[in-house]
């Protein structure tokens, strides 16, 4: 057996030798290590699989979720009720008919004078005196208008539409969304009037109907200058 030289390399010749870490650093990977693992465990029993979730955990999980639908139909319940109540408010306000002024005097009514067709009434009161929309609709003209003067008509929704003549001044303009009650403008005697007073016509389909009779049937009675009581006036 040969000598073994100083000079001649060891047994662990040719192979990498890993350098043994510092026993701090060496502490803190096992700290790092263990820390771990206590929290997957930590985990694993805040979150049980299903299968060991108990009956009644289920039932609660059950009445929070019908909680949760109960409270997201109750909004629904509340959406559609509110929905509803703003189709209420305009039905109500497209169902109400108005006095187009007060404090006037009935004269010329409508019907034929002699060879020509009187197509409207005429209500006589102080030039000045306001004059509003006996319904809700849009103006279509606001200004003068040959023989009527200076006038407004407003279409309404359910097809008819009113004539307003005579005026001496026009509160609104063409395209206006106008209420029942709004004032429209001032009586006057402009085109071709006798006197200051108001001419109100009403047409259905283009041909003049008489006023009278179709307001009584909504429950303004001209003759009276009475009006129905739900109309806030």
């Amino acid at each position: 057996m040969r000598q073994r030289l100083s000079s001649e390399p060891d047994r662990y010749r040719g192979r990498r030798r890993v350098p043994t870490p510092p026993r701090s650093r060496y502490a803190a990977v096992v700290t790092t290590a263990f820390v771990g693992a206590g929290l997957v465990a930590l985990g694993a029993q805040a979150m049980p699989d299903a299968k060991t979730v108990t009956p009644a955990a289920l039932a609660d999980m059950e009445l929070a979720n019908l909680a949760g639908q109960d409270l997201a139909e109750r909004a629904a319940d509340a959406e559609r009720a509110s929905r509803g109540s703003e189709r209420s408010a305009d039905q109500a306000e497209s169902d109400i008919w108005q006095l187009p002024l007060r404090g006037y005097q009935l004269d010329s009514p409508y019907g034929m004078q002699g060879d020509t067709l009187h197509g409207g009434i005429d209500l006589v009161a102080p030039e000045g005196t306001p004059y509003n929309a006996v319904h809700a609709g849009k103006v279509t003209k606001a200004g003068w208008f040959g023989g009527y003067g200076y006038a407004v008509i407003v279409q309404h929704p359910d097809g008819t539409e009113a004539i307003y003549g005579h005026s001496s001044q026009i509160a609104v303009t063409e395209g206006q969304e106008v209420k029942a009650g709004e004032q429209l403008g001032l009586v006057g005697a402009t085109g071709h009037a006798y006197g200051a007073h108001l001419h109100l016509e009403l047409h259905l389909n283009g041909s003049p109907i008489d006023p009278m009779a179709f307001l009584a049937e909504r429950g303004v009675d001209l003759d009276l200058e009475v009006e129905p009581i739900n109309t806030g006036s």
